[in-house]
């Protein structure tokens, strides 16, 4: 599998705060360090809680991007 290329794909959508990050640190769990996951959410509090998830988690935020109320996070495990 590419480093580039998800993982795992985690389908948050309708899930409220602070469900989407409690479920993406389940999943993310079962990676390996350097994998990503890619997470989609409805939840508008969404970018502020994964910004936090990986600053205090130690993993990388790779990409953000919203579409029609949908976000997508790409997150690389760290160590």
């Amino acid at each position: 599998m590419l480093m580039n290329e998800p993982a795992l794909n985690l389908d948050a959508s309708g899930l409220k705060c602070p469900l989407p990050v409690l479920k993406t640190r389940k999943a993310i769990k079962g990676l390996e360090t350097g994998q990503l996951i890619s997470v989609q959410s409805t939840d508008p509090a969404s970018p502020l809680d994964f910004k936090h998830f990986c600053n205090s988690g130690g993993h990388e935020l790779v990409s953000e991007a919203e579409a029609e109320g949908t976000f997508t996070f790409v997150i690389r495990k760290g160590a």
